[in-house]
């Protein structure tokens, strides 16, 4: 072992140099720290945008699962009866099942659009610069499907738990317990197939809006990076669109989700519509609440993207001043 240092020390003395690590091992340490980075990012700005807006959110909920009348006016009796009844943090009530569906979920759509992108652009010949409108569309559609596959079970509980009293779930584990006990495994998956047909055109119409304004907004103005309040325009822009588009599939699985605990037996997306569309209507029924979420979905949206594109930034800046790990 002593030989081969001093074979190693000679080496170096007659001018050789010990091989620095290639080219494709750093592309590699780079493309891992791009990864986590939209990883943090991503849970970041779901947790944020979410928990700003929750108490809206289960207000929200509550109205979609119920054959009650939606009104401003009702949606305001409803959150100020919770808050004198329960008291002001019963409005964030499932919020905490919010947070460990959407932590994972936020920072798995996010990186996987940052990586759907990447791919497209590789495949098109867009590397590096925005992608043509149709892979736009497509990488937003496709990071939205991935999240929503591996995080459903949880958007599940935390349903249930929006619309239920504390006496019937105590925590997030006892809502698993109970609808696997009393309703089966299966249940934890009801509302999945319109959760996907309704996250297709919302995801892809969501990132396909922000990216396109960021964009436009680059041609237009000449600066490379738009400011925060103009993300956040952006931002709603997207949330606005996307959410109107989908809404319909939205209600349809909150019905499916929480029928055990409803009294109705909703079985198929067409069956659940219809039943939906004969007793209150296609408006008042498949839209109700829609002008909440004119409200929360642009916010909610708005301050997510800022959150992520603003995390992004923060943390490529920290790394070229020496603060993150190379």
């Amino acid at each position: 072992m002593g030989s081969g240092v001093q074979e190693q020390r000679a080496s170096l003395t007659q001018g050789e140099v010990l091989p620095l690590a290639s080219s494709s091992q750093s592309e590699g340490l780079k493309h891992t720290r791009s990864v986590l980075n939209s990883l943090f990012s991503g849970a970041l700005a779901g947790a944020v945008a979410k928990t700003a807006v929750a108490p809206l959110d289960r207000t929200k909920i509550i109205f979609q699962v119920s054959s009650a009348r939606f009104s401003a006016k009702e949606a305001y009796r409803l959150i100020y009866r919770t808050y004198l009844k329960d008291g002001f943090f019963s409005l964030w009530r499932g919020n905490s099942a919010t947070m460990v569906r959407v932590i994972p979920y936020a920072a798995i759509q996010f990186c996987a659009h940052e990586q759907y992108k990447r791919l497209l652009g590789g495949y098109y010949g867009f590397q590096g610069k925005a992608l043509p409108p149709l892979p736009r569309l497509l990488a937003g559609s496709m990071a939205g499907t991935t999240a929503a596959m591996l995080t459903y079970p949880l958007d599940m509980v935390r349903a249930r738990m929006a619309v239920t009293p504390k006496e019937m779930y105590s925590n997030i584990l006892h809502v698993f317990v109970r609808i696997s006990r009393e309703e089966g495994l299966k249940t934890l998956y009801r509302g999945f197939t319109p959760t996907i047909l309704g996250v297709v055109p919302y995801a892809g119409l969501s990132f396909f809006t922000y990216e396109t304004l960021k964009k436009l907004h680059a041609e237009q103005s000449g600066r490379p990076q738009p400011y925060s309040y103009e993300r956040l325009a952006f931002g709603a822009c997207a949330g606005l669109i996307g959410q109107s588009a989908s809404y319909p599939l939205d209600v349809v699985r909150r019905r499916m989700q929480t029928a055990g605990v409803t009294g109705h037996t909703y079985g198929t997306i067409l069956g659940t519509m219809k039943e939906i569309v004969a007793e209150e209507g296609v408006i008042r029924g498949l839209y109700k609440g829609l002008s909440m979420n004119w409200v929360k979905g642009p916010i909610a949206v708005g301050i997510s993207f800022t959150t992520f594109d603003l995390t992004q930034i923060l943390l490529r800046k920290l790394h070229q001043m020496g603060y993150t790990a190379r």
